[in-house]
């Protein structure tokens, strides 16, 4: 009876050490959790949940430099001026993130999507030249569906978008990619449907990998 006993006594020591050390582990497990979400929020733009600048230029770096048949595309809202002043800046937010959940959706988890400023996006996306022209075609669709705001309303919305592919211009530069395909957006501004970027959209001047003489280089020297 004493020698079990003692055998309960040494597991129930043992498994009072265990518990005393898994404290201290689960709570700097709880702070790393917590330090993550607070890194990861930076990155992020707070009303699209879409990476910052700085973050998709990164990761859109490392898939230029790691995967082949990659596409650059960049996106501009249409009208979004008309959408602030007919419907108030809270649908503008709502069409805003609208056009970031779907433009999340439609290039997956692989993909490196940011929000530049305002109402301008960009992606970097991995597909073959075989799909390019139908996956453009579904996201501009996607992009010109109506917004159902939370009273009910009904905002029509369309964006623009250029391309530019790494096969097409043969380089993995972002700045020479995203600077034709904003050029090849610009081309195509209202058409309702993507514009592919040439050889020649490489030539035209850019300020940060963007279109020179777009709203807000003039002054800023900088691309929005």
């Amino acid at each position: 009876m004493s020698s079990l006993l003692r055998v309960q006594g040494q597991i129930g020591q043992r498994t009072l050490l265990l518990t005393t050390a898994a404290v201290p582990l689960t709570g700097w497990a709880v702070h790393a959790v917590t330090l993550h979400r607070q890194l990861a929020a930076t990155r992020r733009n707070p009303l699209t949940g879409l990476l910052r600048r700085d973050s998709y230029t990164a990761r859109a770096h490392r898939l230029l430099a790691r995967r082949d048949d990659l596409a650059v595309v960049m996106v501009d809202q249409d009208h979004f001026k008309a959408v602030n002043d007919d419907f108030g800046h809270p649908a503008g937010d709502a069409v805003l993130a609208a056009t970031a959940a779907r433009l999340t959706a439609w290039a997956g988890p692989r993909a490196s999507v940011g929000r530049l400023g305002g109402d301008e996006f960009a992606v970097v996306v991995q597909v073959t030249a075989a799909r390019l022209e139908q996956r453009l075609a579904q996201l501009v669709r996607m992009l010109h569906t109506p917004v159902v705001l939370d009273d009910g309303r009904t905002v029509d919305v369309a964006a623009s978008v250029g391309a530019a592919t790494t096969g097409v211009l043969g380089t993995r530069d972002l700045t020479v990619l995203q600077r034709a395909a904003d050029a090849a957006l610009y081309d195509g501004k209202h058409s309702g449907r993507a514009h592919l970027a040439t050889a020649a959209h490489t030539t035209l001047p850019s300020v940060n990998g963007r279109r020179a003489g777009r709203p807000g280089t003039a002054v800023w020297r900088r691309a929005a």
